[in-house]
């Protein structure tokens, strides 16, 4: 068994690495099944807009970062700086750590224990998770549960919901006045849905390519529902406008943005672009009357409350430790199953060989107690013979090492 973790996280990688290597949940299934094509016996995939991460069983991990270039057809210089290879029990801390929200942009964070378990959800579905990452997983949720109740980690979280709303109430004080456009309809539009429409804004409306979804989710906000397609005819009416789609490419373009402000007389927009990769291209950014964050932008709004967060933190910490010996003790112990299997199966062959040739001898009618105390003698001596021998030639500390470990073994 060989674990390693490859990827790039917020720590690591600006955005615009991040955001090209990303995957899309639609196409991992197939990414998956190929990079197993690739010299990897199992994997699976955690991309987020804060990382990218393949957690693999290889006995290279060049070749899972290799592949990572490949796949997104970079070249793998212009990424490699970026990227950590974490083996065996630096991959099991880092996933343990990950779960439970101590590697994450915003400290203690839920959502990304969510998007793990999804992770692991696809890699199941698409048959790339064996006994070693399998087992990983269960352990790394039993973990992050264990932090959960444990400490208080998730205390005065600031979600990035929560931030587009503190945003948006800088520049625009109360934003019952304001309407707010929602573009996609995930799950975290869904969680920024949730704390705008707390706010009471003037109206939600959702674009989304599928408008029976847009339909179902401002349903929710009593808000109505756009097509994609129709954005740009639709942007000028917008105050506020958060975007979290899976597209590869952007969807609103510097033209878009720049005929919504004159239709607005330069009335400010303020956006939020939670998507990796982008959403709106970063030239908006530099047009006036346009107040533009990224997900990397928001990091200095989340850290509110990080102070009794990082104590949390520190009880967390104590808990993976103690959580990873244990893992690292399991790996040990399958590490061994192959000797202890062929140590049995010497036995085994033992057993059946002396049994076979009593069967002759009690066949010939010779006396069972005297076939049963060569049997005996037979597979005392030859059992005893491997470590008898090994004593014997065994010199110096060795020879005391030795006896000290069969006296062990054998409970003399």
């Amino acid at each position: 068994m060989h674990l390693f973790t490859v990827g790039v996280n917020h720590t690591t990688a600006p955005l615009s690495v991040r955001e090209n290597v990303a995957f899309q949940h639609e196409t991992l299934g197939h990414a998956l099944r190929d990079l197993t094509s690739h010299g990897v016996s199992e994997a699976a995939i955690l991309s987020t807009c804060n990382r990218t991460e393949l957690y693999c069983n290889t006995e290279n991990p060049n070749q899972a970062l290799n592949w990572l270039a490949q796949y997104h057809k970079l070249n793998p210089e212009n990424i490699h700086p970026y990227m950590y290879t974490l083996p065996s029990q630096d991959a099991v801390k880092h996933a343990f750590r990950v779960a439970s929200g101590l590697d994450s942009m915003v400290l203690g964070e839920p959502q990304i224990l969510g998007q793990m378990k999804q992770a692991v959800k696809i890699a199941e579905s698409a048959g790339t998770l064996g006994t070693l990452l399998h087992k990983l997983f269960q352990r790394t949720f039993a973990v992050a549960k264990e932090v959960r109740t444990s400490t208080d980690i998730g205390a005065s979280s600031i979600s990035m919901a929560a931030a587009c709303v503190k945003l948006s109430q800088k520049i625009f004080g109360n934003i019952s006045n304001q309407h707010v456009l929602f573009i996609g309809a995930g799950e975290m539009i869904e969680l920024c849905a949730n704390h705008f429409a707390a706010q009471n804004p003037a109206s939600i409306t959702v674009a989304n390519r599928n408008l029976d979804r847009g339909l179902e989710l401002a349903r929710n906000f009593n808000g109505k529902a756009i097509l994609l397609s129709d954005l740009a005819e639709y942007l000028s009416s917008y105050d506020i406008v958060i975007t979290s789609t899976a597209s590869q490419l952007p969807i609103v373009g510097l033209g878009m943005v720049e005929r919504a402000l004159k239709a607005r007389k330069h009335r400010p927009i303020f956006m939020v672009d939670l998507a990796v990769p982008r959403d709106i291209e970063a030239e908006v950014k530099d047009l006036d009357d346009v107040f533009l964050y990224t997900v990397d932008d928001l990091s200095q709004v989340v850290q509110e409350g990080v102070v009794n967060r990082k104590e949390a933190a520190i009880e967390a910490e104590s808990i993976i430790a103690l959580r990873v010996e244990h893992f690292m003790h399991w790996i040990k112990t399958r590490e061994s199953v192959s000797t202890i299997r062929a140590l049995r199966d010497q036995a085994e062959q033992y057993r059946k060989n002396e049994l076979e040739k009593a069967i002759k001898q009690l066949s010939k009618g010779e006396d069972p107690q005297v076939v049963l105390e060569v049997l005996s003698n037979a597979l005392t001596n030859k059992l005893l013979h491997g470590p008898s021998h090994a004593l014997s030639n065994a010199h110096g500390d060795e020879q005391e090492k030795l006896e000290q470990l069969l006296r062990q073994i054998f409970q003399i």
